[in-house]
């Protein structure tokens, strides 16, 4: 009679290991966020997105029952001490010393790097000049595309004039296949998946490019960098917001997330570190995109202020810090007389919210009335600032195109306002003071605390301001009329622009 048991009893062990399974994985999944959700629904509520959701294996198990898996003991494996030495480099140079610069001084060992930016910005030229300078300093290096054959590379190297690079080349998005095939031979010391989106693994049952695919494949990528110690570069699609596009999960599993940044109308790209376990973040390099490839700008504040508006109304010059590197750069600002009822705020390359704040400080504590005109902020090159010590120069450029006063042209202006007016410190005052010096620049418009902090400033000539309210009213007194004797409407205009200065400060200048 047990004889006779035992074998529904094993048949009904495994109808439930297969039913508490199938229980488990079946989920719907956002395409865009990588939120989950037990039943489908037209509307992500985590991204807010429409039709995104999609059924999924979400736990890219195998199909082993759960009596079986609950059974498995791990193997054990070897505990390294901190004091071991390895006889390689710690890091590896690209042969760009811009590219070097973000990374932190070149690519780590084992290290996982995600290089996301928007299609056509140059991702794909950028790492087949890299490669190609490794392959010819003597390392071996693998190309894999998941999105263009072989011969298309080839083009893009024939036209690089990099043809004669000994890169190594494939096709391939089976990522079981890749790491078959690259575990053959010495390992090589820098892999480019491009792109991350287009890998597959048969570990998951879902088509590639889904959430759960692309989580597998990256995981998949990172265990072979970890175990044999070679470099690997993940290329990732961005969605129409600039996000990387997949699961956030990807990110937080690679050692770096690089952005290669750039508007199609210019001439020059940014690669920015947004995460870096290897080095600094918000590291900047700067490229110039030429017939022949990207070109590395050594000097990026020489080639931001080479085609600025001298003497014209509504320029500043801002001395700003990007990761290690100063950098000096324009501020363009218009402000004009609006026919709307609700005037315009439009910001090119600068936070609206610090915008917004700015304006409401001049308001609200220096006088100046913007209700009636439209205010337009522009950073020109393309660059894109993120520190809050431009504040202080977009108050000038603004100030300065409302009253149509010129601000000197070779003068600097750094510093953070706070909402009570006053002008705070920043960090690195000296470093900044100096790139100006080097680029010609007399004077500086600085915070009054940051003195303290100043070591060499290479014969500047400082103008520190406490407040806020001191410098429009300085550049208030120089403002005049647009258009001034060219009839009754420009009078008239004059005279409006005239009663947009602060009362006070009219009354201080005379």
């Amino acid at each position: 009679m047990q004889d006779l048991i035992r074998p529904i009893d094993r048949y009904q062990i495994a109808l439930n290991d297969r039913i508490i399974m199938a229980k488990s994985t079946l989920s719907f999944v956002c395409q865009n966020c990588g939120a989950a959700y037990n039943r489908w629904q037209g509307k992500c509520d985590s991204c807010g997105e429409w039709n995104t959701l999609s059924e999924e294996d979400t736990t890219g198990a195998t199909s082993m029952p759960v009596s079986v898996r609950s059974k498995r003991k791990g193997r054990t494996f070897k505990l390294e001490s901190l004091t071991g030495k390895t006889q390689d480099a710690p890091r590896l140079s690209s042969g760009m010393t811009e590219l070097d610069r973000v990374t932190g001084g070149g690519f780590v060992r084992g290290s996982v790097l995600l290089v996301g930016g928007d299609p056509g910005i140059g991702k794909s030229t950028l790492l087949t000049q890299a490669t190609s300078l490794m392959a010819r300093a003597g390392h071996r290096v693998v190309y894999i595309s998941g999105e263009e054959a072989v011969a298309q590379v080839r083009l893009r190297a024939e036209r690089l004039g990099l043809a004669d690079a000994p890169v190594q080349l494939a096709a391939e998005t089976s990522v079981e296949d890749i790491v078959s095939t690259l575990s053959e031979g010495a390992v090589p010391r820098l892999i480019v998946i491009d792109s991350i989106q287009t890998m597959w693994t048969d570990t998951v049952e879902s088509a590639p490019g889904t959430v759960t695919q692309v989580r597998a494949s990256a995981q998949a990528l990172i265990r072979f960098a970890k175990k044999t110690g070679a470099a690997i570069i993940l290329v990732g699609h961005v969605t129409k917001d600039g996000q990387i596009a997949g699961p956030r999960v990807v990110e937080h599993m690679v050692d770096a997330v690089l952005s290669f940044e750039g508007e199609g109308s210019q001439h020059f790209r940014i690669l920015r570190a947004m995460k870096n376990r290897f080095g600094p973040t918000d590291e900047i390099g700067v490229f110039e995109m030429t017939g022949l490839g990207l070109r590395e700008v050594s000097n990026p504040s020489e080639l931001f202020l080479s085609e600025r508006d001298l003497g014209s109304p509504g320029t500043a010059v801002f001395a700003g810090i990007e990761g290690t590197r100063p950098v000096l750069v324009e501020l363009q600002a218009l402000v004009a007389p609006t026919t709307l009822g609700t005037p315009r705020r439009a910001v090119v390359g600068w936070d609206p919210s610090r915008l917004s704040m700015v304006l409401a400080v001049l308001e609200a504590h220096c006088g100046v009335k913007l209700s009636g005109y439209d205010v337009y902020l522009n950073v020109a090159g393309g660059l894109r600032i993120q520190e809050p010590a431009a504040d202080l120069a977009a108050a000038a450029a603004l100030v300065s195109s409302l009253v149509n006063a010129p601000l000197p042209t070779d003068a600097v202006y750094f510093g953070e306002i706070s909402l009570s007016g006053a002008v705070r410190p920043v960090a690195q005052t000296s470093a900044r003071l100096k790139e100006a010096a080097k680029l010609g620049f007399g004077r500086a418009v600085l915070p009054e605390s940051a003195r303290g902090e100043i070591g060499s400033d290479g014969g500047l000539s400082l103008n520190s301001v406490g407040g806020l309210t001191s410098l429009v009213a300085e550049i208030a007194a120089r403002g005049t009329p647009r258009n001034a004797g060219n009839g009754n409407r420009d009078a008239n205009a004059g005279t409006s622009e005239k009663n947009a200065t602060p009362s006070r400060f009219r009354r201080e200048n005379g």
